[in-house]
């Protein structure tokens, strides 16, 4: 008989041994915390919902400080007034500790979200000591096996590997909550989206997300020809705050590159949109383009850069033909995001391979298909990946479509904390009630069987109302940077 089918006296001790202690294993199980990546306002809620659940929990975030990825568009007043910001979890505790909630009406920056809203949420005597900054998880395990073994590993705790102020520790959890976000991992500009030698060689000429051209990085851009490279909310920002500078210094010059044919898909909702400075965002830059104020160039796709001097060639194609524009100085590029997946690679998830959103959301949120991210309601049963109890939330949910708002992922982790805790009620109830965009039509809602459940007053942002008139979930869009 082989070695691999025989069996002996030590040989069977040992394997009741380890049933013995797999038995156990859940047990001991339940007395570990559960792990919440990105200290984002999702990444808070997601605290402040196990704090009131009970639950024992540790955060990591990569930053510093809380909100590491919104100190650096610190500048940027969001769309969505304070009603849509604040998860009620995070309000319940903060004003049992005597905080005074904003005006709900009031559009808050970035900066103001950090410092009256998330910051308070960070020194709450029930979440402070379980927050770990300048803590970047590298690496999700299941302890003692790789990805390819199936036995019992449900019954076995994550270990989050982190780098904590450049030292190499580990953490075990019983669950993970990813709420790490996209904003630290751009897109290239490259239309292709693959991180070319040229592109990575310009790195001093080329700015990433949403600088601050008429504050501190005045210097950078003033009297320039500064190309700005995106259609969302991002460049849309940049753009106006360029055309300021502008004003300052005449000798300015911007460039707008977009691969979109049409520039009415970029003005949005204008004076339809609920969220007035949402609408006003279209309405200004339209306004711009008129005054001639931009140098716009549509359905352009970029190719290579090259250097001549000081100054940046971009060369690409424009309706099917090459295209080449001169004389770049400085380059905003503002083509969206996408997951860190790496750190995930050897726990099993579920990740749509074209837009990497979680896999059940994807239909709901293709930019190929919706210009607007219509989505139903979900929770905790379509964010639930195949590695037990691993849940991917908030912007990261998403993947690389820029539509998510920060109320849905509050909404998101309420529905996962709930069935952690064993709360499947809750869990399974998911609410919205969102602002209309005032873009798209009305149409039927249907569920995963294809069959007419309510109505949504606009498919880009109207609530999804029930049988009973009662608002169930609503399409989401980007706060203020997609």
């Amino acid at each position: 008989m082989s070695d691999c089918c025989s069996t002996n006296v030590n040989q069977v001790t040992f394997m009741r041994r380890d049933e013995i202690k797999a038995r156990q294993l859940p047990n001991e199980l339940n007395q570990l915390p559960v792990a919440v990546i990105g200290g984002g306002p999702v990444g808070m809620a997601a605290a402040a919902h196990l704090v009131v659940k009970g639950e024992p929990f540790i955060l990591f975030e990569a930053g510093n400080e809380i909100a590491g990825n919104i100190a650096n568009w610190s500048h940027v007043r969001l769309f969505s007034p304070w009603q849509y910001n604040i998860d009620k979890a995070a309000k319940s505790l903060l004003e049992a500790s005597g905080w005074t909630a904003p005006n709900d009406d009031v559009l808050p920056t970035g900066g103001e979200l950090i410092e009256q809203y998330l910051r308070p949420v960070s020194q709450l005597v029930q979440i402070q000591p379980h927050i770990h900054y300048n803590a970047k998880v590298i690496a999700i395990s299941r302890k003692g096996l790789s990805k390819v073994k199936t036995l019992g590993r449900d019954k076995l705790p994550f270990v989050i590997h982190v780098e904590v102020n450049g030292d190499r520790k580990t953490f075990e959890a019983k669950a993970i909550i990813d709420a790490s976000g996209t904003w630290s991992q751009p897109n290239p500009a490259n239309s292709e989206g693959v991180w070319t030698s040229d592109e990575l060689a310009l790195s001093d000429q080329i700015t990433y997300g949403i600088p601050d051209v008429t504050g501190k990085h005045k210097d950078q851009f003033k009297g320039k020809r500064v190309l700005v490279v995106g259609s969302g909310h991002s460049a849309i920002n940049s753009l106006l705050d360029l055309e300021r500078l502008k004003e300052e210094a005449p000798e300015t010059e911007i460039v707008w590159i977009i691969r979109k044919a049409n520039l009415r898909d970029v003005y949005g909702g204008q004076e339809n949109d609920s969220l007035q400075e949402r609408g006003t965002l279209g309405i200004r830059i339209e306004k711009m383009v008129e005054n001639g104020n931009v140098e716009v160039y549509t359905s352009f796709n970029i190719d290579t850069f090259s250097k001549n001097e000081n100054t940046i060639s971009v060369e690409g194609h424009q309706y099917g033909k090459i295209a080449r524009i001169d004389g770049i100085q400085e380059i905003i590029s503002n083509t969206g995001s996408r997951p860190d997946l790496d750190f995930l690679r050897e726990v099993r998830t579920d990740i749509e391979s074209s837009i990497e959103s979680v896999h059940s959301l994807a239909p709901l949120i293709d930019p190929n298909i919706h210009s607007c991210g219509t989505v139903r309601p979900h929770g905790e049963k379509e964010l639930r990946q195949p590695e037990h109890n691993l849940y991917i939330v908030g912007a990261k949910s998403y993947g690389r479509a820029p539509t998510s708002l920060m109320a849905t992922g509050y909404e998101q982790v309420r529905s996962v904390v709930a069935a952690l805790t064993g709360d499947w009620e809750a869990a399974t109830k998911v609410e919205l009630d969102l602002p209309e965009t005032g873009v798209c039509s009305t149409g039927n809602l249907l569920n995963s069987s294809n069959v007419v459940v309510g109505k949504t007053a606009e498919c880009c942002g109207g609530a999804v109302l029930n049988e009973k008139r009662v608002s169930v979930s609503a399409p989401t869009n980007s706060s203020c940077c997609s």
